[in-house]
């Protein structure tokens, strides 16, 4: 357990270890509120971790099957959970045969947590306790609930959000965003997981045991599939008005496989697009403003040069031909090299990058002729009930392989660029998602399995003398609990497959 004077609230790790407490003190008190029932931690929000109470039987469709609350039952936890802060109880941990630990699990109708610790290798696992109540939240807790006073809850959707302290501010909760697009397409895939009956963790390492590796990665890339043609049918039916398809997301999201996927269904269509990188249209290096710290913020909407970028959309949309430019990150020079373009009938120009979804982006073009699209890896899968998966922990795995594969960047050099990266996707992408027109989940079923068969070795190269060790570690022990493809599996994946854009072998 962390003691207070050892937890550093203002860090990463310190977040995630009041996380995980919180998750537990939320279980304890819901589980004494409906002990037939079972708390679900389903997904992040933007606010916090989005919650339900269900029955333990899902419906025979495999959607859960939701126990709905009042605003009146969500403040009878909130106060319950407050008189735990108070109280000031102990946590406590205690090694457990892992067989012992799954039979508690399922006493406590929690079947995901069983299953999960009986696909493990080892025979042993870490089981938490918390006032006479045991549980597994797959790291570090805090020595005590009277450090877990910054909280609240608040009804959202079907359930409610679990309000988790600020970044930056770790003694005031962090105000309620509802971003309903994004919530949506997390809860899609996390209802498509129950359907296929993949729930969590545990079940994922049993299907591929069994040998259903290739089933599943037929499944997820049958389900990209249908998003994309969704996609494609959606910009078809708008053809006569839309002229312009913008492509944002945050950083190993996949937009540029999404952008090739969708332009592929929109020549099945009959039309013809083309697709060109807005970082092409990056200004000169030295023109780049800077950052607080007086380095180049290449990631700042300025870096762009929205004059020429709406100059040439326009020009394009009147039917006029333009020149495109090259942006050479070597030199960090645009050039002119002779790429023409000029849009005929049936074209349709797709552009993708980081700010595709700021309006200030096109603030000079006709928005009625724009249609906008989010591509994120929204990771919806749980490892068990109350822990999910990080969204953000997922991307990173995927930049790890593919940094290290094509752009000869170390794992520890991504992972110490990781909190760099997500600070600006914080300020330019994630404000901007709710303007997308539509909203494609690039996560696969299949991916962790994947990315821990090339993930596991890379990360276990990072030196204990590396600043970036102890995150590597973290990585490693959640990546250990997975079992991973076979070779034969990972030939089962497609060449446009989006993961071979992380992996290799993509023939888009």
């Amino acid at each position: 357990m962390i003691s207070k004077a050892d937890l550093k609230i203002d860090t990463a790790e310190g977040r995630r270890t009041i996380t995980r407490s919180l998750c537990f003190m939320l279980q304890q008190v819901v589980r004494k509120m409906w002990p037939d029932k079972v708390l679900f931690i389903d997904h992040s929000l933007p606010s916090g971790l989005y919650c339900e109470v269900r029955e333990q039987e899902p419906f025979e469709d495999g959607t859960p099957h939701i126990y709905f609350l009042t605003d009146e039952q969500v403040g009878q936890i909130r106060d319950a959970m407050d008189r735990m802060v108070e109280k000031n109880i102990p946590f406590t941990s205690e090694r457990m045969d892992k067989e012992e630990a799954a039979r508690l699990f399922e006493l406590n109708h929690q079947p995901l947590k069983a299953e999960l610790a009986r696909s493990l290798k080892k025979d042993k696992i870490w089981v938490h306790c918390l006032d006479g109540e045991h549980d597994w939240m797959h790291g570090d807790l805090v020595e005590s609930t009277g450090l877990l006073d910054t909280f609240d809850l608040m009804a959202f959707n079907n359930g409610f959000c679990l309000q988790l302290p600020m970044i930056g501010n770790p003694h005031r909760v962090m105000p309620m965003v509802r971003q309903s697009k994004i919530a949506d397409a997390l809860k899609e895939y996390s209802d498509w997981c129950g359907k296929i009956e993949i729930r969590g963790l545990g079940a994922l390492n049993k299907a591929l045991t069994e040998g259903h590796g290739i089933e599943l990665i037929n499944l997820a890339e049958s389900l990209h599939e249908r998003k994309y043609a969704d996609i494609a049918d959606m910009i078809y039916s708008k053809r006569h008005a839309v002229k312009v398809v913008m492509i944002a997301g945050p950083s190993s999201s996949g937009k540029t496989s999404t952008s090739l996927r969708i332009a592929l269904q929109l020549k099945v269509l009959g039309m013809k697009p083309k697709v060109i990188e807005l970082d092409n249209y990056f200004v000169n290096r030295e023109n780049t403003p800077k950052d607080e710290n007086g380095e180049y913020d290449f990631e700042s909407l300025y870096a762009m040069d929205l004059k020429q970028l709406n100059q040439d959309i326009n020009d394009l949309l009147d039917g006029k031909t333009v020149e495109i430019p090259r942006y050479d990150f070597k030199t960090g020079e645009r050039r002119y090299e002779g790429n023409f373009l000029t849009l005929g009938e049936k074209d349709i120009l797709i552009m993708e990058g980081i700010h595709a979804l700021n309006p200030e982006m096109t603030s000079a073009v006709d928005a009625s002729k724009i249609f906008r699209v989010y591509a994120s890896a929204l990771t919806s899968l749980n490892i068990d009930e109350n822990n999910s998966i990080a969204t953000s922990d997922n991307r990173c795995l995927r930049r790890i392989v593919r940094d290290n594969r094509t752009r000869g960047i170390t794992p520890d050099g991504t992972l110490l660029r990781w909190h760099s990266v997500r600070r600006g996707e914080a300020r330019n992408i994630f404000p901007y998602q709710e303007n997308a027109d539509v909203i494609f989940n690039s996560a696969m079923i299949y991916e962790l399995p994947l990315l821990a068969k090339f993930g596991i070795p890379l990360l276990e190269a990072i030196p204990e003398d590396s600043p970036a060790f102890h995150e590597a570690n973290r990585h490693l022990r959640f990546l250990r609990n997975i079992v991973t493809l076979t070779d034969e599996e990972i030939k089962a994946i497609p060449p446009t497959s989006i993961m071979r854009e992380f992996i290799g072998g993509q023939t888009l």
